[in-house]
Parts: C-alpha cells; sequence; structure tokens
C-alpha cells in the first residue's frame, strides 16, 4: 500500500529548505514539503487523477489569538479579505475566479483562518497570484469596513441569535473556559464588533498575515518542478513579518461542574455538555477519537440505541471530539428532547451510558467496528483532494503538524479496550464536565396581538 517516495532535488535559487519527501494520509500518498526564503511553508501533493487542483492558504490566526473586547476580529478581517487591493478592486478576486470556471472561500475556526479556490489545474498560476496580491496588499477602506461590520452582525443574529441550540452551545463554552480565548465566540460579541474599528483590522492584518505565518497547500494535477516556480515568482517576493507570539494564556483547572441554563424562544429542550479533555499532544487522542465513535457513529452508536431507539428520551444525540486544536478543548454530547420528556431524564440517561464505559469495556467487535470507521473516514476523504488539503492544512496550522496524519490509521488500529476504559475513566468525569441547558420560554405574541390572545 505504500506508495514508493518520491526525490526532489534542491531547487536553491528559491527553496532555503528542501525537506524529504515523507508519505501521508496513511503513507497512501505523497507530500512534499519546502519553505521559502521569507518562511512560507509549502505543502504540496501530486494527485494528477483528474484535471483539477486545490489552492489553500492558511495563516495561524484565529479566535484564539484575539484579545478581549476584540473577539471576531479573526473572521472580521476574513471579510474585509475579499474588499480589494490596489490591483484588484472590489468583488474582482471572486469573479476572476468564477470566470475561469472555479469556486472561492473561506472559513475562520478558533487556531486558524484559510482561504481556498477550487479550479482547472491548468489556472493554478491564477490563484496563487490573487492570493499573493491580498496577503501584503489589502485596502481596508474604512466605508467598506462599516457596511461587512453590519453584514457580519446579521451573520451573527441569523446563525446564533436566532439559533437556540447554537446560542447555547456559545454560552456554554463561555463558561467552561473563564480565561482561555476559547471563552468567546469566533464571530464575536455584538459589543466588539460595535467597538471594532478600521485600526484594530489594520494591526491585526500586519501583526499575522505574513508568509512566515502561513502555509500554503496545494493538492491536484500539478508536478512540483512545474508549481514551485509559480510560488517563487508570486510569494517569495513579499517580506517576512515578525512572528506573533503564541497565546500565553493557560486555562487554570477546573474543579468542579459548572452549569448554564438558557431560556430561549424554542421548540424543545436542548442539552450540551462538555468535558476538559487533551489535544493531539497527547496520547490518548486516538482513544477519544476511537471512543466518540463508540458512542455517537450512526443509528447503532451507544447514544442513539439507547436514548432514542430504546428509552425514546431523546430525537437526536450524539458526541464530538476535535483532536486537532491548538489547545486542549472539550469532548462534548448533546440530546434534543424528545416532547413531554422530562430534561433531567434525558441528562442522566446520557451520564449513564459514560459510567457504563467507565465499568465495562466496549466488546471486541464493538471497538473493531469503531476504529472500522475512524479508518474509513480517514480513507474515504482521500477521494477529494479538498478534503486532503483541509486534512494537512489543519494539522500543520493547529502545531501537530502534517506529519500527524500520516500514521494516524495505525495508531488508531492499536487502540485497545483497556485504553477506552482508561480514557473514559480519565477524563470524562463531574469535576471537569460543563453542562448547559436549553429552555423553551413561551413564545412572543404576534404584532398587534396581546399576549392573551386576539383583540
Amino acid at each position: 500500500m505504500l506508495t514508493r517516495l518520491l526525490a526532489l532535488a534542491i531547487i536553491a535559487a528559491f527553496i532555503v529548505a528542501v525537506h524529504d519527501v515523507r508519505p501521508a494520509v496513511a503513507g497512501r500518498l505523497p507530500v512534499q514539503e519546502f519553505t521559502l526564503a521569507n518562511g512560507l511553508k509549502v505543502l504540496l501533493v501530486e494527485e494528477p487523477k483528474a484535471p483539477v487542483v486545490t489552492v489553500q492558504i492558511w495563516y495561524k490566526v484565529g479566535s484564539r489569538n484575539e484579545v478581549m473586547g476584540r473577539a471576531g476580529l479573526s473572521h472580521m478581517l476574513e471579510h474585509m479579505m475579499f474588499k480589494g487591493t490596489p490591483k484588484y478592486g472590489k468583488g474582482e478576486f471572486s469573479k476572476l475566479i468564477k470566470k475561469n470556471g472555479g469556486n472561492d472561500n473561506a472559513f475562520t475556526s478558533q487556531d486558524y483562518t484559510a482561504y481556498f479556490e477550487n479550479l482547472a489545474a491548468d489556472k493554478l498560476a491564477l490563484a496563487l497570484e490573487l492570493e499573493a496580491d491580498r496577503l501584503q496588499g489589502l485596502l481596508l477602506d474604512d466605508k467598506e469596513f462599516q457596511l461587512e461590520r453590519e453584514v457580519v452582525k446579521e451573520e451573527r443574529r441569523l446563525r446564533i441569535e436566532d439559533v437556540p441550540p447554537a446560542y447555547l452551545v456559545e454560552q456554554m463554552y463561555a463558561q467552561a473556559f473563564m480565561t482561555h480565548p476559547y471563552h468567546w465566540p469566533i464571530i464575536g460579541w455584538f459589543n466588539d464588533l460595535d467597538a471594532m474599528n478600521r485600526q484594530d483590522l489594520k494591526a491585526y492584518y500586519e501583526k499575522h498575515y505574513a508568509p512566515n505565518n502561513a502555509t500554503l497547500v496545494i493538492v491536484g494535477d500539478v508536478k512540483a518542478e512545474t508549481a514551485l516556480p509559480l510560488i517563487r515568482k508570486y510569494f517569495e517576493g513579499l517580506p517576512m513579518g515578525s512572528p506573533p507570539p503564541p497565546p500565553s494564556v493557560v486555562e487554570p483547572e477546573q474543579k468542579g461542574e459548572r452549569r448554564i441554563m438558557v431560556k430561549r424562544e424554542a421548540q424543545l429542550p436542548f442539552i450540551y455538555f462538555g468535558y476538559k479533555v487533551p489535544n493531539f499532544k497527547s496520547p490518548d487522542v486516538r482513544a477519544l477519537a476511537v471512543l466518540e465513535t463508540i458512542l455517537s457513529a450512526g443509528k447503532s452508536a451507544r447514544l442513539f440505541d439507547a436514548l432514542v431507539y430504546r428509552k425514546k428520551l431523546a430525537l437526536q444525540v450524539g458526541a464530538g471530539y476535535n483532536e486537532l486544536a491548538a489547545s486542549p478543548e472539550l469532548f462534548t454530547f448533546y440530546a434534543v428532547v424528545k416532547p413531554d420528556v422530562k430534561i433531567a431524564d434525558v441528562e442522566k440517561a446520557v451520564l449513564v451510558e459514560i459510567e457504563r464505559l467507565k465499568k465495562e469495556p466496549p466488546s471486541d467487535m464493538e471497538l473493531q467496528k469503531a476504529k472500522n470507521q475512524v479508518e474509513a473516514r480517514y480513507l474515504f476523504e482521500q477521494d477529494s483532494i479538498f478534503r486532503q488539503a483541509m486534512l494537512l492544512g489543519t494539522a500543520e496550522t493547529a502545531g501537530a503538524g502534517w506529519q500527524y496524519i500520516a500514521d494516524y490509521v495505525d495508531k488508531v488500529r492499536a487502540v485497545t479496550k483497556e485504553d477506552i476504559q482508561r480514557v473514559a475513566r480519565t477524563y470524562l468525569n463531574e469535576d471537569t464536565r460543563t453542562i448547559g441547558i436549553l429552555i423553551p420560554a413561551a413564545q412572543k405574541p404576534p404584532s398587534g396581538q396581546a399576549a392573551g390572545g386576539a383583540q
């Protein structure tokens, strides 16, 4: 199964260091890594199965890099990255990509901001030129900023304020993380968005958008000997920036369960809670990933089988875990409470399943099924060049390094029943738990109608 590793000559004219070509994605695809003179890291995968390419540039800046009072800066800057440069005016970036048959977009997380273009392989130069142009040439027009801030505020209303479960999730994280930047939402609070100004964005852009704070990921029908001269042409002339220091805030140890209850206009109660768990730096992460699958992957998983199928307490239930987070995150659980069922009964039922895993390890068949699911998910993702690039970019930018995914499947296969039971006992404990509960509030009467009924 291992693909023969390809040797690549050092192109000394524009590459400071060419690291050895190492297998990635379960040893199936070769990843070629380069670093330009200005510190830009390049990850390239030659995948010729279709004449297309995905170009992604990942910046090591997300909501965790913000400060109290300016939550939402990373996401706001992502929006402004499409507002033009002296060379390409407002909206021209996306118009050019679409005119050439491609699509583009961007996303912001707690730990990174990324931009991508998917287009025909022979249009690689266009994507590279456009991304290099806005890396250090953004206009940041104040009038455009004022307009776009209202767009972001409306986005917050639609995605958070008007979606009760999303609002609860936001509130729960604010309770779970008291001092760490994971405390505030990626999209920001209304007060912070209102207080934000062009100078804030300009300083943030100049501090974090630099070649040595970014990773360029290219996957598709390209050859290194063709792509590298283009990368050099468009990117190497950009000056290196001063590396911004990583966030130094460490969340204090949680020493007791925390609870928050939110009342919103909603149809059904919703429960969302999480436990403090380690990130990729811990050897326990693969066992936690398999544990998540045992609990919530599919209708035969423990949570669905117990709460939805057998006990009929919930309409939806599941668990989640993001091991590729820059800082330790949460192992989460959620449940949509069935009508006429007590919230406390659903919460108790979820906790019963957690305690059952602590007392009884999964069966051999159950463990193997979960490991097969984790492995299949990773391997099937390789059918998409976009997902290949996403995996590489996430691992590299979060701090794990792209090599993290190279042997991921092998390490998942090594997880034992005892590992599952051990991590459940170690991390899923009351003292590190934060519980959020959404309680449906009485809906407001329509405009012109009194609370007691029609007039």
